[in-house]
């Protein structure tokens, strides 16, 4: 899998591909395919925290732009890696992603992180709870969603300066990051923008329980064939 998360970076526009982990055992398969790994410290209580030690390490500092591709995601389109990257710029210093969801169940599932956005794709919230809310609607559409509204995925990819990830790691952890459980609260609760754009590809969901792995192999031996 972590292989895979690779080779889809290296398809990017991206300058380097670097895998960071604080494992023995996934450096050891890493080291089977590249010597570009970072090891980083067990301590890390957020991605974000390790991204940055990594990024440090990698040389990196001001403006650079540092993606961060989670390794669960191994049907990660080059293409978002591109799209986020390319979403900063003065004014921004943090972007991700996000796509329509389509489903009730969805909007009402802790498990899928919704996000709602200002006219200019800037981030006002995420969170596991259905938001927004549909006061006058959701008693009464049954499976179906109101059609006078949409509903937003966020989808599981960062793009960062060094300027931010620095500032990132120096702020504690807020009451709303603590509670929903979502990093990127820390950001907004520091007054911070987060460009949420709309994902110019469709990004199939990555492996989060054991059950999922044979649903990714079987769309990945699809693409081969």
């Amino acid at each position: 899998m972590i292989q895979r998360v690779y080779e889809q970076a290296l398809k990017s526009d991206a300058s380097d591909v670097y895998v960071a982990t604080d494992d023995d055992r996934i450096a050891e398969v890493v080291r089977g395919f590249t010597s570009n790994i970072v090891m980083t410290s067990s301590s890390h209580e957020t991605g974000t925290d390790r991204i940055y030690e990594a990024a440090i390490a990698a040389g990196l500092s001001g403006s650079d732009i540092v993606v961060n591709v989670q390794g669960d995601e191994p049907l990660m389109p080059p293409e978002a890696i591109n799209q986020v990257a390319t979403a900063i710029d003065e004014s921004v210093e943090m972007s991700t992603l996000r796509e329509p969801i389509r489903s009730r169940e969805e909007v009402f599932d802790p498990n899928v992180v919704k996000v709602v956005v200002d006219d200019q794709d800037i981030a006002l919230y995420f969170s596991r709870a259905p938001i927004p809310w549909s006061r006058e609607s959701f008693s009464e559409t049954g499976d179906t969603l109101p059609v006078t509204m949409s509903w937003y995925r966020h989808l599981g990819i960062y793009a960062y300066t060094m300027r931010m990830l620095e500032q990132y790691v120096a702020w504690p952890a807020g009451e709303l990051e603590q509670t929903e459980c979502l990093e990127q609260l820390r950001v907004i609760a520091n007054g911070k923008a987060i460009r949420v754009l709309l994902s110019s590809n469709e990004i199939p969901p990555g492996i989060d329980v054991p059950e999922d792995v044979q649903r990714v192999v079987t769309v990945m031996l699809g693409e081969v064939q």
